[in-house]
């Protein structure tokens, strides 16, 4: 199956549903017009559909394997690498004083999606040194930024994140790599990490580890954690990769996708390293690439929902099956409805995506603690929607395929494959739900708020237009306050906990509604309005069960004790 990047998708979005005629307006990102957008996202396009998207099936079937203790990447992935950087989509967002492009996240986002749809193993790739170049540039000195971010930005160079270990995953702050100082500024850093995506490559001059360690003083927990950054190689006194550092892949994982992405244990013996932010304020430095990363994930998820659909519907419309109007099971109801569904929630999960990323590029033009607020709050339903609706959409994808789609040949299996681990890396989406419930809700649910509001104005203003859709979406809007404003009012948080998950994706639910609303609106009579009813009628009242699951509290679900759960 041939990948067709959704160019006017994106345009359409961008233009008339998620409010990126705000960012262009800001003096910061002026540049970024209705012209640049769309050559930015045609030629983007044309190297997914022409280069990334014939490796897909490469890196599945020829993994990439450690060979004398080098890592051998999947065929073309080098020249699928080359092609990235070569077109600037590593450095998009990033600062121009280093080689980045300076444009706004909802264009990167955007790009990352269309990539991760046509070669999700080797988009984590870029993926990786985007989080890196971000972290640095806000927390890393001068001298490093100088000497790392350039060759980052242009891919000469690679990027990696060092957190987990196998005592320490979810639980950071268990880590036991250690880093002593070594009397000039430099850190002796020693430890094993684990799940190392991208930990080591054939193609890239040096790759840049960034890896969480405590320092001899450094206390228990995650306050005593600080951030370094360790390369392969030395750089010398001209900047260019040096003597090799005391650092190896130990091994490869055998996964259960992502074959051609290289997910390494990694081993450091007194490796030399540079501190990366304060002394003890690893965390903080390492939330600066875990949070773009999470948008990221978020649209590796929405990236491999658009592949599996793509995939199912050609499938669909050529596979001969029964007595229908054009011959094919794409006429089955059933078909249909599987169909329809996966394309609802991939634009309903886009928009959230797209919407997450435009908070954050008004955030960075105007420095308002609203839209940081906003952006944060997005963060999390934005991952986890993304990627649970990557997983189920390529879920029904093998549905769709019948039995070929349980045989590998045909492709349809590796979306889900590729895409399961989304839910757990960068934060496991019952984490996401978690922070949304507790942290995120520190301010009395103002933030929430907020978007209730817009919602429902929203809703209002369609009445004329769409007097059914539009109730629909304020009735469940009105629900979701109401379980919000119960969310608040509960001080054990395991009884916000226990219903953080359905939370989440109700809020994802009225906030799928709500954008497709809104292209309704903006499309009259075209297959978007037509999409939308579909949404709005089949899909969104599935947020009354949920907001019902989120209002149960912690009572009836630890009443279960383990011993019970055993029995």
């Amino acid at each position: 199956m041939t990948y067709r990047a959704p160019v006017p998708d994106y345009e359409f979005l961008l233009r008339e549903v998620v409010g990126f005629d705000q960012v262009a307006a800001t003096d910061r990102f002026a540049e970024a017009d209705g012209d640049l957008v769309t050559a930015i996202l045609t030629e983007a396009g044309k190297m997914c559909e022409e280069v990334m998207a014939p490796l897909q099936r490469n890196g599945d079937l020829h993994p990439a394997k450690l060979e004398n203790g080098v890592v051998r990447t999947s065929p073309g992935y080098a020249d699928g690498f080359k092609a990235v950087a070569e077109g600037g989509w590593i450095a998009m967002s990033g600062n121009p004083e280093y080689g980045g492009m300076g444009l706004p996240m909802a264009l990167t986002t955007s790009v990352n999606e269309m990539m991760s749809a046509a070669c999700l193993s080797l988009q984590l790739a870029p993926l990786m040194s985007q989080g890196q170049i971000e972290a640095m540039e806000h927390h890393a000195s001068d001298a490093l930024k100088d000497l790392y971010l350039p060759k980052l930005m242009s891919g000469e160079w690679t990027g990696t994140m060092n957190l987990t270990e196998p005592q320490a995953g979810s639980d950071v702050g268990a880590l036991t790599s250690k880093a002593v100082p070594n009397g000039d500024g430099t850190y002796a850093v020693s430890g094993q990490k684990i799940y190392i995506s991208w930990g080591d490559n054939d193609f890239a001059g040096n790759i840049c580890h960034l890896v969480l360690a405590r320092l001899p003083d450094g206390v228990p927990g995650t306050k005593g954690i600080s951030l370094f950054l360790v390369p392969k190689y030395i750089p010398d006194e001209n900047g260019n990769p040096g003597v090799a550092n005391d650092l190896k892949v130990v091994s490869l994982e055998h996964k259960m996708g992502l074959h051609g992405s290289p997910t390494c244990v990694m081993e450091y013996a007194g490796a030399k390293g540079w501190l990366i932010g304060e002394e003890n304020g690893g965390m903080a430095a390492m939330f600066t690439m875990m949070n773009n990363a999470r948008l990221g994930v978020g649209g590796q998820g929405v990236g491999a929902a658009e592949g599996a659909y793509q995939h199912a519907l050609a499938y669909a419309m050529e596979r001969k099956q029964g007595k229908t109007p054009s011959g094919t099971i794409v006429d089955h109801a059933d078909v249909r409805r599987m169909l329809a569904t996966m394309k609802a929630d991939v634009f309903a999960s886009r928009a959230i995506l797209l919407a997450c990323a435009v908070a954050i590029d008004m955030q960075t033009a105007t420095g308002s603690a609203e839209w940081k607020s906003r952006a944060a709050f997005l963060t999390p339903i934005a991952k986890a929607f993304g990627t649970e609706t990557g997983i189920e959409v390529s879920e029904v994808g093998v549905q769709v395929h019948g039995g070929m789609g349980f045989i590998e040949e045909t492709g349809a299996a590796q979306y889900y494959r590729d895409v399961r681990v989304t839910a757990i890396y960068e934060g496991t989406n019952g984490i996401q739900a978690m922070d949304l419930v507790a942290r995120k809700m520190m301010d009395g649910g103002e933030a929430a708020a907020r978007l209730l509001d817009e919602i429902e104005d929203q809703a209002e203003r369609a009445r004329v237009q769409y007097p059914d859709m539009a109730e629909a979406v304020w009735q469940a809007t009105e629900s979701l306050r109401e379980t919000t404003e119960w969310l608040v009012s509960q001080t054990d948080l395991n009884d916000r906990f226990a219903g953080a998950v359905p939370y989440l994706k109700a809020f994802a639910r009225v906030l799928g509604g709500h954008y497709h609303l809104a292209a309704a609106m903006a499309d009259p009579g075209s297959a978007r309005e037509k999409l939308a009813r579909f949404y709005i009628e089949s899909l969104l009242p599935e947020t009354s069960s949920l907001l019902a699951q989120a209002q149960t509290g912690a009572g009836t679900l630890f009443a279960l004790s383990s011993d019970d759960l055993a029995a």
